[in-house]
């Protein structure tokens, strides 16, 4: 989703807005909602949702009333209410979905402490609002070298000022608890602001700052993904996935999300699967379940004394023989059932040269005849007694 001035330009090459953040039909932001209620009218008598969503740096979202009625459309600057003075954002969703969004985030829109929009926003407001956006990068490198001063062990990933500029909050994560107090002090005397310090996950890092993940497109946590689920390793188990570190974590150095994403499937198909610890007893001793192939719905089994020959058995044969075995009863040997799933492999391809040599055009290369003479002139020198 992008905005009309972010098209192709005339060289191929995407023309962007430019507008850092402050795109005025909000289509080129992270985690945008699209409105799919803007061009129907409300019912006779009622009157429209009187609470809106606005964007602040990056995914923040919050949920401001529309006390006095402004005209707000997605996209506009507005100035609302904060602990102290007040904040800048942009309006990304208002009408009817803002009830849906804040009740998707178990917020209640009759509570009387809901903050206010104050105004849309002046050109005083924007430009004070920019200025601040403009020290941010500046002021997290000094702090990051004040917080190495003090031999804290905590990463500041991200720094968002306030709309008015009196406030600005750093976020950071950290392993364990740090004693930040003296980091406060000096950021307060060296920026002359009041500062907040907020500890964040490595998933909500990854969110914030944003990135390409391993499949070459732009990380779920920053476009799209809204809550974090937990991930562990059995998700990767189930699918069967090689249990390596590197190629399961994310940009966060967590799990990657996406190895929840088809685990249902996954747990659907294995329902009537027999379980990896399946023994099949045979008379040539006991075989163990090697590899499961969901998709081909096929096991892998090898005898105790045999582990490396493997035999290849569907599903309903591996069924068929433990209802066998819960009989009493032993088959005579694995092969005689991996022999029926044995298939001829099929040419998808023709050999229209043949028993030709692709180098049957090439000239034959000729032997030099003075390398002869030169080799009998050494096997002489060999067998000489002088030599």
């Amino acid at each position: 989703m992008a905005c009309s001035s972010c098209s192709t330009g005339k060289d191929g090459q995407p023309r962007g807005c430019r507008n850092n953040g402050t795109c005025g039909s909000d289509g080129c932001n992270k985690l945008t909602v699209f409105d799919w209620l803007s061009n129907m009218s409300l019912p006779n008598g009622q009157k429209p949702f009187d609470c809106v969503e606005v964007r602040f740096k990056n995914s923040r979202k919050e949920f401001f009333r529309n006390a006095d009625d402004l005209p707000l459309a997605i996209g506009d600057i507005v100035a609302t209410q904060a602990k102290s003075g007040h904040d800048v954002g942009i309006v990304s969703l208002t009408g009817e979905l803002v009830k849906v969004q804040m009740k998707r985030k178990k917020v209640s829109w009759d509570d009387k402490a809901l903050p206010k929009i104050y105004r849309k926003a002046t050109q005083r407001d924007i430009d004070v609002w920019q200025k601040c956006r403009n020290k941010e990068e500046e002021i997290k490198k000094r702090s990051r070298e004040i917080a190495i001063s003090l031999n804290l062990q905590m990463k500041l990933s991200d720094v968002e000022f306030q709309g008015d500029g009196s406030k600005a909050t750093f976020y950071y994560t950290a392993e364990e608890r740090v004693d930040f107090r003296q980091l406060i002090k000096d950021m307060a005397r060296a920026f002359g602001i009041r500062i907040e310090m907020r500890q964040i996950g490595y998933r909500q890092e990854a969110q914030r700052l944003g990135g390409i993940g391993s499949c070459g497109r732009e990380l779920c946590c920053s476009t799209w993904l809204t809550d974090f689920r937990s991930v562990n390793t059995a998700s990767a188990r189930y699918q069967q996935l090689a249990l390596n570190p590197q190629k399961l974590a994310g940009q966060c150095g967590k799990l990657k999300c996406c190895l929840n994403y088809e685990l249902d499937m996954y747990l659907e198909a294995l329902k009537d699967f027999p379980a990896p610890d399946t023994k099949l007893q045979t008379e040539k001793g006991v075989a163990f379940c090697q590899k499961v192939d969901i998709f081909k719905e096929t096991l892998w089994f090898s005898y105790r004394n045999d582990p490396s020959n493997w035999h290849a058995l569907n599903k309903k044969q591996v069924q068929e023989i433990v209802k066998l075995n819960s009989g009493g009863k032993k088959i005579a040997s694995l092969e005689e059932y991996a022999a029926d799933n044995v298939k001829e492999d099929r040419l998808a391809f023709e050999n229209v040269v043949g028993q030709d040599s692709l180098t049957r055009f090439d000239k034959p290369k000729r032997r030099r005849k003075g390398n002869k003479k030169h080799n009998r002139r050494n096997k002489k020198r060999k067998t000489s007694p002088n030599a």
